[in-house]
């Protein structure tokens, strides 16, 4: 195998169990791993390749995406919210996503969704969907790190007025999907070289009942994966699990022992002590002494008012917080900025969320979530999954801390080359694997597709337009 150097004058690399900046070093790549980091050059390498003006990270670890279906997500979820519920969208504007979108829509969004989680710094991603076959494949193509979960429930949620949520429970389907999905876990190659691997997933702490999450944590534990639950995302579900239970949604997960080391709870936002939920408990402390981890897709929930009360309250207690990409954008970069900047709003301080906490939530902690001690780190034995930054740019100079300046200013943009498994896929800023107007006009079609099913599945029968109005009116 050729062993390449890469020489750089800032690298983030890994040292002592922490990120450390180091100054004018080399990184070498031999296959898929990085075999060498430090401040001189080995003597023997096949290539040296000199970066000036360059800064390498470790590649990012989305651990929440919906590769199937977030593109669609833009301009219906905006501007807009029900107060019956929150001012979540999930109850109205999801199920028009599930019925609008057909198989061949949805694998549509997978080939439009990778290139643009890599152009965010995404080497790795956790895709939480129903066409996890054809991400396997796609990934596979595209040369992306990426674990496949096929969701399973016991029920799913409705409105039949908009006044408020009812659930429609099939245990034997949840069942049969749960087999499924255990099945495709067991298909996926496991091996410590592969590309991509399975996990699972059950949909959301609400649909699912207890035997199913009880079948959930053995079946992990057997297969030795790792296991992602939407849970503590919405004040509906909240309300919904204390009036079941008498118990917090992070409560009732602890209390039939499903909470672990290998749980990554998708957004975990109303958790005790939020203020939008008001209601007395610990759960932090629960998430923190079962070492289950918390992935927070930011701007999915800014976008509509609320935030985490707060990022850096979750990491006092103790609890693995990770970063998702979820909806659109589907952009690293962009979520460590919003979880960084909501983090000191919420927690009205400068000096904490700091740049430092997301970088790590993105990088170190997403891959301890996964079990992967070679994955989001630059050291000897790590993946090769590299970050290539070009610092030469209106948004990258003057350059004095890098970690600072990449979290705070930072674009896809500046994002210059990005090595997975010691493979190119984006040089010099080009995709070669895709064709990205193609794939963005054809997202677009299916986009209007689904708008026009609006009226068969609002429970008034509105169009997309009367549910979400645009901002301008037509010119005439």
């Amino acid at each position: 195998m050729t062993t390449t150097a890469y020489r750089a004058p800032w690298i983030i690399a890994f040292q002592d169990g922490e990120h450390r900046l180091l100054r004018d070093g080399v990184v070498v790549v031999s296959g898929s791993s990085v075999v060498h980091v430090g401040p001189t050059l080995p003597e023997e390498v096949d290539r040296v390749v000199d970066l000036p003006e360059t800064l390498v990270t470790p590649g990012f670890i989305s651990t929440h995406a919906h590769l199937h279906s977030s593109p669609v997500d833009k301009s219906v979820q905006e501007d807009i919210g029900n107060r019956q519920f929150w001012l979540t969208g999930l109850i109205e504007i999801l199920p028009l996503e599930i019925a609008g979108l057909d198989a061949q829509a949805k694998r549509l969004c997978v080939d439009y969704s990778l290139p643009e989680v890599v152009r965010g710094g995404a080497t790795t991603v956790m895709e939480i969907g129903d066409t996890s076959e054809y991400v396997a494949e796609a990934a596979e193509r595209a040369g992306v790190r990426c674990y496949v979960g096929e969701t399973y429930r016991s029920g799913r949620w409705h409105t039949p007025d908009g006044r408020r949520v009812e659930y429609d429970w099939d245990e034997a389907a949840g069942e049969r999907a749960f087999s499924r999905a255990v099945e495709l876990v067991e298909r996926l190659d496991q091996g410590p070289d592969g590309l991509v691997r399975g996990f699972l997933a059950p949909a959301q702490v609400d649909t699912c009942s207890e035997r199913l999450l009880r079948e959930t944590a053995l079946a992990a534990d057997e297969l030795d994966v790792p296991v992602s639950i939407h849970a503590a995302q919405g004040v509906w579900e909240f309300n919904e699990m204390t009036r079941r239970h008498g118990l917090t949604p992070i409560e009732w997960l602890h209390s039939i022992d499903f909470l672990s080391r290998r749980v990554i709870i998708g957004h975990g936002i109303f958790t005790t002590g939020h203020s939008w939920v008001n209601f007395a408990g610990d759960d932090l402390r629960l998430l923190a002494e079962t070492d289950a981890a918390v992935a927070y897709s930011c701007w999915c929930f800014a976008r509509r008012g609320f935030v985490m009360e707060s990022f850096s309250r979750y990491l006092d207690a103790g609890v693995r917080m990770c970063l998702g990409t979820d909806t659109a954008p589907q952009s690293m970069i962009e979520g460590m900025r919003w979880t960084a900047v909501t983090g000191k709003i919420a927690s009205r301080r400068s000096d904490v969320s700091t740049a430092r906490d997301v970088f790590d939530a993105a990088t170190v902690k997403a891959a301890d979530s996964l079990g992967r001690p070679d994955l989001g780190r630059i050291e000897r034995g790590a993946k090769a999954d590299l970050l290539f930054w070009d610092t030469a740019t209106p948004r990258m100079s003057p350059l004095r801390d890098p970690l600072r300046t990449l979290v705070y200013y930072g674009t896809e943009g500046d994002l210059r080359d990005v090595m997975v498994d010691g493979a190119w896929v984006m040089r010099d800023r080009v995709i070669d694997w895709a064709d990205e107007t193609e794939l963005s006009r054809g997202v677009q079609d299916a986009a209007r597709r689904m708008w026009q099913v609006a009226p068969q599945v609002d429970w008034a029968g509105r169009t997309l337009d009367e549910m979400c109005p645009p901002l301008l009116a037509d010119f005439a």
